[in-house]
């Protein structure tokens, strides 16, 4: 009998880093008779990862109904398949890498993103050892199998560009969308991919084995500049412009939301952070997930607003990978607007 990839306790931890949010009870829920301002649809990719923790603690701790707002949060494995979802209007919003309304803008759709939760992708791209044990460096990688959550999200975008600092371009290797959470995992100690790009906690809880090594490392600001030349804007919150004109005060309350729990960050403590989010989120062990939070707390957010240079990175990285952006002119400034951002900084003095 084979031994399975994950204990039966690690796989449910594993497993509900993607629904977890959805039956845990906030543990601060504001006493507010109904919801004003109606409900809202917000799709993410991977919910229970580190990128998407400001959108989970606005969640949990009430921060969207105590502005009058039903919020519910629907998981996809992949930003991608998020942002799909909006398109095919099953959601309103989606939180998901900024770059995407850059590549809807170039497909003739108008997105903006409405307030920034992240500064730096906290992404990672780990290598294993058990299927590569002579790996000495990216350069091995090539006409090997990579993990991404999907074909065209930020994961891609990321293992793009850690491989072209190696001199490997897009065909070199097989990109293997393998979704997220337990799936993603898996699919790299099963050996049906070489390498995985993937978020936090999982890159940490792969990084503490000692059959992954991290070959390309994007979880700081420093990481991020050097990769990038700039403030590189992550996950945010974007939605169709139409949804921004047509329903201008729930865009207001979902930027109030975000930026309340952007606060909220920059005092808790580890206690906090451990109360606040679903249990099914600290994959069974507290300690790991507070040392990936603790990694990357610092590319969060303090405000929400968009870098002044976080546009222009993001358009000059996307053209790295997609050099065909060169023959269109891009309108960055309709691709984010800090209007909601400022009024609620003014609302919770940020």
């Amino acid at each position: 009998m084979t031994r399975p990839l994950l204990t039966r306790r690690a796989f449910g931890a594993v497993s509900a880093l993607s629904a977890a949010g959805v039956f845990a009870p906030a543990i601060v829920r504001a006493q507010v008779d109904g919801a004003a301002l109606g409900s809202v649809t917000i799709a993410v990719g991977g919910q229970g990862v580190l990128y998407h923790l400001p959108l989970a603690l606005a969640d949990q701790l009430g921060y969207f109904r105590a502005e009058g707002l039903d919020v519910t949060v629907r998981d996809f494995s992949a930003g991608a398949l998020a942002l799909q979802a909006v398109q095919d209007g099953v959601a309103d919003v989606c939180a998901g890498a900024f770059e995407h309304t850059i590549r809807q803008q170039v497909r003739g759709q108008a997105y903006r993103s409405l307030v920034v939760q992240g500064r730096a992708p906290q992404l990672a791209l780990g290598v294993s050892l058990r299927s590569l044990p002579a790996y000495k460096d990216l350069a091995d990688l090539g006409g090997r199998r990579l993990g991404v959550s999907s074909v065209g999200s930020s994961t891609h975008l990321a293992a793009s560009l850690v491989l072209a600092r190696a001199g490997l371009g897009p065909r070199d290797v097989a990109f293997v969308g393998v979704g997220s959470g337990v799936a993603a995992m898996n699919a790299l100690r099963s050996g049906q991919v070489h390498a995985l790009c993937h978020a936090d906690p999982i890159m940490t809880l792969l990084e503490q084995k000692a059959d992954t090594r991290i070959a390309g490392d994007m979880r700081s600001l420093k990481a991020a500049q050097e990769m990038f030349g700039g403030a590189m804007p992550a996950s945010c919150l974007y939605a169709p412009q139409a949804f921004l004109q047509k329903h201008a005060a729930q865009a207001q309350a979902l930027a109030n939301g975000i930026v309340h729990a952007l606060k909220w960050l920059q005092t808790a403590g580890p206690a906090d952070i451990v109360k606040a989010v679903p249990a099914g989120y600290l994959m069974g062990d507290r300690g790991l997930y507070l040392a990936a939070f603790s990694r990357v707390r610092e590319t969060y957010s303090t405000h929400g607003m968009m870098p002044d240079d976080g546009a222009a990175t993001a358009l000059r990285v996307l053209s790295r990978v997609h050099p065909e952006l060169a023959d269109f002119k891009v309108e960055l400034t309709r691709t984010y607007t800090n209007d909601f951002v400022r009024k609620a900084r003014q609302k919770f003095n940020v």
